[in-house]
């Protein structure tokens, strides 16, 4: 018999390198840890050496239950008349709607520049650069620009609350029609159909549900927004009348009716944006 001298061969492991082992886990939880117990530590701080100008901490916890249950326990009509706050109200949910709708229209042409699987990357990169520093400044403070140039009234704050509006729907609406697919918008360039085309009858359809989504939380925003800038642009929108009774007048029966109007409008807003959205889906 012939026998088979040859050895098995020697498996060899694999060893891992000894390094110092770094933690890409923890390093972030001790960072916010640390961020924590600063805030901490100021709000400890700030609280101890507040001046608090004598205040006594009981008689402001009775005058703030007195002013609560005036607001919200028994709301009334003040200085001004049903038929006057209703009109104001009307008038920001058509500010809202208005700068809504001509934010949504500007937007989307400029989102088609934004969206990088339709426009060149220094394009793309230059207008999403632009409307990220509007966005970076609040809307009263537009607002508040345009009223130095245009003066007091509702215009400056047409213009401020669109301006805002044309910034935060490119970003939503770019992101949404960069979610198409790359292969299907080239193959249809590839089949020869135009850039429009593409646009209105292969993109759009397909992101509408989206749209509507992002359109409709923009005009809860601009009718918050038009409430907070009615006093300071003069539109004569519901602002201006909760700022009125509640910083002039003190009268916080309004102010609590003014409240309860404006949580049932955006109830009905919300409704609204449901039923659509709803309608939208079970048609497609």
């Amino acid at each position: 018999m012939i026998e088979n001298s040859q050895s098995k061969p020697n498996m060899m492991r694999p060893t891992a390198p000894t390094s110092n082992h770094i933690s890409l886990v923890t390093t972030p939880r001790k960072i916010l840890c640390g961020v924590l117990a600063g805030l901490a530590i100021i709000t400890i701080y700030s609280l101890a050496t507040l001046d608090n100008a004598n205040l006594n901490i009981s008689d402001a916890f009775k005058s703030l239950g007195t002013n609560l249950n005036a607001m919200f326990l028994h709301p009334t009509v003040g200085q001004d008349s049903w038929s006057l706050l209703l009109h104001a109200l009307l008038t920001s949910v058509a500010l809202a709607m208005l700068t809504t709708i001509l934010g949504a229209i500007i937007a989307f042409f400029i989102a088609v520049g934004a969206a990088r699987n339709l426009a060149p990357t220094w394009l793309a990169t230059t207008i999403k650069s632009v409307m990220a520093f509007i966005r970076a400044i609040p809307t009263i403070l537009w607002v508040l620009i345009y009223s130095a140039v245009m003066g007091l009234g509702a215009s400056a704050a047409v213009v401020g609350l669109t301006f805002h509006s044309v910034a935060y729907l490119v970003k939503a609406y770019s992101e949404s029609i960069e979610e198409t697919s790359s292969d299907t918008i080239e193959a249809l360039k590839a089949s020869g159909v135009g850039f429009w085309a593409i646009i209105f009858q292969a993109v759009l359809p397909s992101i509408i549900p989206a749209l509507l989504s992002w359109t409709f939380i923009r005009f809860e925003i601009n009718f918050a927004n038009a409430v907070a800038v009615g006093a300071a642009a003069g539109a004569d929108d519901i602002g201006y009348y909760l700022f009125m009774a509640g910083n002039f007048y003190f009268n916080f029966h309004e102010v609590g009716l003014i409240v309860y109007l404006l949580l049932g409008v955006a109830i009905i807003l919300e409704v609204v944006s449901m039923h659509l959205r709803s309608h939208y889906l079970d048609h497609n």
